[in-house]
């Protein structure tokens, strides 16, 4: 139901779920890819897991400027749903393209442009979803649409996984536009857009209002987390070494977003009752655990679906809470631009983590590169806690 904090009427939850059902389908097409993608680079294509880090890195980073352009653009027209449609439309073309690649450079051509997409749609979109409820009820509102949004990652790794004995893995992608073209229909016709305040200033001049104090170190102490931060390509890589078949691998990939479905939603009502620092520094110390597990955990298949649960847990609760911490440390009309800055740094901290993670793996072994993660993630929640009890002083 929609509502009113302080003067401004919103949309409400049902907005938000509309969102989540263009994230979940939108989510089966794209999980039915990622289930299989890190191990077909690999195995069928040739690439090394230091070009797999590559990939993510640069993929990531790609996605994270295109939240950038998009968080500061949606800002000055003061509109959300065009930008947010423009994004899953590319990327629900680019995906079925990875059925035509014979070699990794072209796949990594592939990932680049639906990784534009999602960085296209992701800014406007969170903004939209803080617009649509008020900001008490915001981690509520995130988790929700994390939830809806990784129901769609179960199901369609599963999907691939009985699908693939049948049209195998270049079938999948190609199937893999039908539900994304679902998530389409959805978003044209029943998500509601809202109209901001159009901002005069230029972009350097909104990003420095941005910039006040408390929100420049709040992403500093979120930059030495994201640093050591790798991506779920290397939980999938490390299932292979722990005897995880290929054709089994969107298995473990189910079962990681299994867990973020569970999670996320009782972590955003957690962190508005409790805190969201607090819940943050909860993410920080499963990921560390998450890490722990990949240095000393034996070679059995069994380890790599707790690995997968582990990695799940803390994507749930850190994209949530970290997304919905954003709007507490700016104004209501620079939310785009605030989460443009915040997409900007995580990008290039994504970039530096996953190229030294694989660098790592390839010349030192999946040990020593889980190592590294671990004290980046230690030394995020050391300084996660100085300002929290800075803040609180």
């Amino acid at each position: 139901m929609a509502k009113k904090e302080n003067g401004e009427r919103r949309l409400g939850f049902r907005n938000v779920v509309r969102l989540g059902y263009v994230s979940l389908f939108t989510d089966v097409s794209t999980e039915m890819i990622l289930g299989v993608l890190p191990l077909f680079i690999v195995r069928d294509l040739g690439a090394t897991a230091a070009i797999l880090g590559l990939i993510e890195g640069a993929s990531d980073a790609v996605n994270y400027i295109f939240r950038v352009i998009a968080g500061v653009l949606t800002d000055k027209i003061g509109r959300r749903k065009p930008l947010v449609l423009v994004g899953y439309g590319l990327s629900s073309i680019a995906k079925p393209l990875f059925a035509l690649v014979g070699s990794w450079p072209q796949a990594f051509a592939v990932r680049l442009t639906d990784r534009a997409g999602k960085g296209t749609r992701t800014s406007p979109r969170d903004a939209l979803i803080s617009d649509s409820v008020a900001k008490s009820e915001a981690g509520k509102g995130f988790g929700l649409h994390r939830s809806l949004d990784q129901l769609g990652a179960v199901l369609g790794p599963l999907f691939a996984f009985a699908a693939i004995p049948f049209i195998g893995i270049r079938g999948v992608f190609w199937v893999s536009f039908i539900p994304a073209a679902l998530g389409l229909l959805i978003l044209v016709f029943f998500v509601k857009d809202t109209r901001g305040k159009v901002r005069q200033g230029t972009a350097l001049q909104n990003v420095r209002t941005v910039l006040n104090r408390e929100f420049v170190f709040l992403l500093v102490f979120l930059g030495i987390f994201a640093i050591g931060a790798y991506n779920f390509s290397f939980i999938l890589l490390e299932a292979g070494s722990l005897g995880i078949q290929e054709n089994d691998a969107p298995l473990v990939y189910a079962v990681l977003n299994v867990a973020t479905v569970l999670i996320g939603l009782p972590a955003g009502i957690l962190a508005d009752k409790a805190g969201k620092l607090p819940v943050l520094f909860v993410s920080y110390l499963v990921f560390f655990a998450t890490s722990t597990g990949g240095i000393f955990l034996p070679g059995f298949p069994f380890y790599a679906f707790l690995l997968a649960f582990l990695f799940g847990s803390y994507l749930a609760i850190s994209e949530t809470v970290q997304r919905a911490l954003i709007p507490d440390f700016i104004r209501p009309e620079l939310k785009g631009t605030a989460y443009a800055v915040y997409y900007t740094l995580i990008g290039i901290c994504s970039l530096v983590a996953n190229s030294i993670f694989g660098f790592l793996w390839t010349n030192s072994g999946a040990a020593v590169a889980f190592q590294y993660s671990a004290v980046t993630s230690a030394s995020g929640m050391i300084a996660l806690v100085i300002f929290i009890a800075a803040k609180r002083k």
